[in-house]
């Protein structure tokens, strides 16, 4: 179990699909990637495993890219630190219809949060943290909101939803899933990553550790909860200890339907 954690599952990449109802105002459906917690430079995860995420996120044809925090590391135990300046230039390689999008995560605010926006912006990646877009897509209008990373204080619940405008769904970027009680019912969709489905998951007994308050109930994949809908990625990389078991490093497609 200990070689299978440690030097097999985080070599690993798999993908996750899952499809999530969405108010859409016209029939039809969208393919959303969910990127979360890259953690580029944990054991295994550099530029190179970067470049497969890119790769087989575009090979799904994705109509929008949505990252959700944590693109470098900190501490991670045989981890190599990698500048977010390589890194973004990586994920430039992205392609989707609308276009990618992006919040931060505690990581990256420790490291310098406006040096890590302002390198994604540089490359091609709108972070929308307190703010919101708007698309027209094919299925109709949709906004896409994004909020502050909770852990380090930047959250600010109502301020991107200051910036809707009309009553096209809502889709809220956010690093940690423990936004989900303070979120306005406005918000049709939130996406989170931030808990890495624990890292290691056993039989029967599920994710012993899971960084949330509300333990395995937001640990990973799709949850409602009070009425509000969220997605919970498990992500791609590593934090503190380099093992996964039974969670492997994962790029999500979610397929919005609507009517």
């Amino acid at each position: 179990m200990a070689v299978y954690g440690f030097l097999i599952e985080p070599r690993r990449l798999i993908l996750v699909e899952a499809r999530v109802p969405i108010p859409f105002s016209r029939p039809g459906t969208l393919r959303v990637a969910v990127l979360t917690d890259l953690h580029v430079g944990s054991p295994f995860n550099g530029i190179d495993n970067l470049q497969r995420v890119v790769d087989l996120t575009n090979a799904q044809q994705p109509d929008i890219v949505c990252m959700l925090g944590d693109f470098v590391i900190q501490g991670v135990r045989g981890g190599r630190f990698v500048p977010a300046e390589d890194i973004a230039a990586t994920l430039k390689g992205l392609r989707s219809t609308y276009g990618s999008f992006s919040v931060l995560g505690n990581h990256d605010v420790w490291l310098n949060r406006a040096r890590v926006a302002k390198t994604l912006e540089m490359n091609g990646i709108k972070v929308i943290e307190d703010t919101a877009v708007r698309l027209d897509t094919s299925a109709g209008p949709l906004w896409l909101t994004g909020i502050g990373d909770l852990m380090t204080g930047h959250a600010k619940f109502d301020a991107g939803l200051a910036h809707v405008t009309d009553d096209a769904p809502v889709i809220m970027l956010s690093h940690e899933p423990d936004v989900l009680p303070y979120v306005s019912r406005r918000v049709s969709l939130i996406l989170a990553g931030h808990t890495h489905g624990g890292q290691v998951k056993l039989p029967l007994i599920g994710a012993p550790i899971v960084p949330s308050i509300y333990g395995q109930r937001y640990a990973a994949g799709y949850v409602m909860d009070d009425g509000r809908q969220m997605y919970v990625s498990t992500g791609i990389g590593t934090s503190i200890l380099p093992v996964r078991f039974g969670v492997p490093p994962s790029v999500t497609i979610l397929t919005l339907s609507g009517k």
